[in-house]
């Protein structure tokens, strides 16, 4: 059995497209998943399958929030694998709090390229950005967010096909789905 991790795209956010993790909890188990678990309210969650195909997993998942829900919610499936290179990538000084702000933007598989980072403002000297396969890493520090050009991706094309975590949410994601291992 394979650990996944579904990340929602744009649920619970300003009070639009509520999404009730006991209800999405029980969507998933009805759609056959095993052990699923959710993490905080922003759509994140953990589950086993026997189903290796992604795409197939992403459609069925998909399917059944929408059937559940009334509304569709793009769905970024990771492995425990692939989270735990994300979190391997992150620098351990790349932490979210008062200081600093550093997020993971989940690439959809449509733009999961290296060659992202040339559609992306990048400002040197205020925002650290990195590509690992999957995702855009991005550090700024807080005194510099309203200048930082990452800003500018917010409502593009691009946008819709990423959703986005902060790393300390993401290290918890790693931890909860790798504990087996630890």
């Amino acid at each position: 059995m394979m650990t996944y991790v579904a990340l929602l795209r744009g649920i619970n956010v300003g009070g639009h497209r509520k999404v009730d993790m006991k209800q999405l909890k029980a969507t998933f188990e009805n759609a056959g998943m095993n052990d699923v678990q959710t993490y905080i309210n922003s759509g994140n969650v953990i589950f086993r399958t026997d189903a290796a195909d992604m795409a197939q997993l992403v459609d069925v998942l998909e399917s059944a929030i929408q059937s559940a829900f009334g509304f569709p919610v793009m769905v970024v499936l990771r492995s425990a694998d692939n989270i735990r290179k994300v979190v391997d990538a992150l620098p351990e000084s790349w932490v979210n709090g008062k200081d600093a702000k550093c997020d993971v933007m989940f690439l959809s598989e449509e733009v999961d390229s290296e060659e992202i980072l040339e559609q992306l403002t990048i400002k040197p000297g205020i925002d650290d950005v990195k590509y690992v396969p999957g995702a855009v890493l991005w550090h700024v520090d807080r005194s510099k967010v309203t200048r930082s050009g990452m800003n500018k991706i917010i409502g593009t094309k691009l946008y819709a096909k990423m959703t986005i975590r902060n790393c300390n949410t993401v290290r918890k994601l790693d931890s909860l789905m790798n504990k087996e291992r630890e």
